[in-house]
């Protein structure tokens, strides 16, 4: 099967072809998790908590996956744009191997952490069970998961942003079709004149769980097996995922620690972030929970437009061309400053509808429509941030990754959201401002060694 050589033709053209598909596919894979939002929503304030604060646990152990992944989207593009097919494919088995294996370390460090974190972040048993109830079937299938990224990272990085898309929209209709069957007990079904009821299961916050696991685990079986059907470009063997090559696990395991450091970083600070929205109740983490997954779909074309850039940066900086990947780096922050653009007005516009959308809890919309309002505002800053970030993830160069974030999260918006908070006393409203703080200053350490330019001569092929 042929794909789409990235070094050459139209970059603008380029980056739509790779973007566009995999803004789609993340869309659809984040809409299922804004639909297990509205699902739990109506259920209770506590399980909207519960899941919120799993949410911030599990992205602790996430760190493994980004070691590995932003790893794997270099060697993979870069020996891509070589032409070294075999190389390619013994790359990405190495990388579902391993994958695998940090996953299963994920999911025994989980287990030994969750109820402890939960309890750390909100006494209320009730909210402490949702954590629980839903957590634990995640956590089981997290290997399941970290493989189901490393076949759609593969297939994007070779020129193939279609099947990732197919896949992320597979897994997402699969969710919203099983989430209510299996968290309520009846499901009252409405089409025009048609009046009847079904029975569900009625597992509340376990079955919403339980779909996603599910969904997941049809879409990553359909992907693998296209991998080793010869059915892509590339082909990978079973008996390589079981044959240990030292040279590329070694870079497997290097490349990306400065974008492991980073996502340790991040989740640390979001710890911190979270222990903060506590100090507001439950219906604050409950608010916090709707907005981190309402502005999850807006991050989607950010993140397309940033992983179809880096595979195109890749592949030009295999063969040597600097311009280009410039050009795609650029292009990327424009594309992405005027999707934010458009989702700001509707935003601005339809704040409370949006809250209404996930709870009926007035307390909960009432700190929640502001919270959108100033979100949108820092995707402007993260639109130019996310485009330029291309040219890192491209080259595999991704210590500046971990410098923006320790500066921005730990030297800007934690002790800005520190002083309104606890010295100065200041409504919530403070605490979602202090994210626009560490916006800015992550951008101007991300454009400073953009300029510097040390990524265009970074190759890790």
């Amino acid at each position: 099967m042929k794909t789409r050589d990235l070094t050459q033709g139209s970059v603008k053209k380029n980056l739509l072809y790779m973007s566009l598909p995999t803004m789609a596919g993340f869309f659809a894979q984040t809409l299922y998790d804004v639909v297990d939002m509205m699902w739990i929503g109506r259920l209770s304030v506590e399980a909207l908590a519960g899941v919120t604060i799993f949410a911030t646990i599990f992205w602790l152990v996430e760190v493994l996956n980004e070691i590995i992944g932003s790893s794997s989207i270099s060697l993979i593009s870069q020996s891509y744009g070589e032409g070294d097919k075999e190389k390619t494919g013994r790359i990405i088995e190495q990388t579902i191997t391993f994958k695998a294996l940090v996953a299963v370390l994920a999911g025994i460090i989980l287990m030994i952490i969750i109820k402890p974190l939960a309890l750390f972040f909100d006494s209320n048993p009730r909210v402490v069970q949702s954590v629980m109830s839903y957590g634990y079937i995640r956590i089981f299938f997290i290997p399941i998961m970290f493989s189901s990224y490393t076949v759609n990272t593969a297939l994007r990085c070779i020129g193939d942003s279609k099947k990732p898309f197919y896949l992320m929209l597979i897994s997402s209709v699969l969710n919203i079709v099983l989430d209510p069957i299996f968290i309520f007990d009846t499901l009252p079904i409405k089409f025009g004149v048609i009046d009847f009821t079904i029975k569900g299961f009625g597992l509340g916050v376990f079955g919403a769980a339980l779909a996603t696991v599910i969904s997941i685990t049809i879409a990553f079986v359909i992907g693998f097996y296209y991998l080793v059907s010869g059915k892509s470009y590339i082909k990978i063997s079973i008996k390589g995922l079981f044959k240990l090559d030292k040279h590329i696990d070694y870079k497997l395991m290097t490349i990306g620690l400065p974008n492991g450091a980073e996502a340790l970083n991040r989740n640390l600070s979001n710890f911190v972030v979270m222990k903060f929205i506590g100090h507001y109740g439950s219906v604050a983490i409950a608010a916090a929970g709707i907005g981190m997954r309402f502005m999850g779909i807006l991050f989607m074309p950010l993140i397309g437009l940033m992983m179809g850039g880096g595979a195109i940066v890749g592949q030009n900086l295999g063969v040597n061309q600097v311009e280009r990947a410039k050009e795609t780096a650029k292009s990327a922050a424009q594309l992405g400053f005027v999707v934010i653009s458009f989702v700001s007005v509707v935003t601005f516009i339809f704040g409370e509808e949006i809250m209404r959308m996930f709870t009926n809890v007035e307390e909960v919309i009432v700190i929640g429509e502001p919270m959108l309002k100033v979100f949108v505002i820092g995707m402007f800053l993260l639109a130019i941030l996310f485009g330029y970030s291309t040219v890192f993830s491209g080259s595999g160069y991704n210590f500046p990754f971990l410098v923006s974030s320790v500066a921005g999260r730990w030297l800007a918006a934690i002790p800005f959201a520190f002083v309104m908070i606890f010295l100065l006393d200041m409504n919530i409203i403070w605490l979602w401002i202090s994210y626009i703080v560490g916006d800015i200053v992550e951008l101007v350490v991300i454009m400073y060694y953009y300029i510097r330019g040390d990524w265009q001569t970074k190759k890790v092929v």
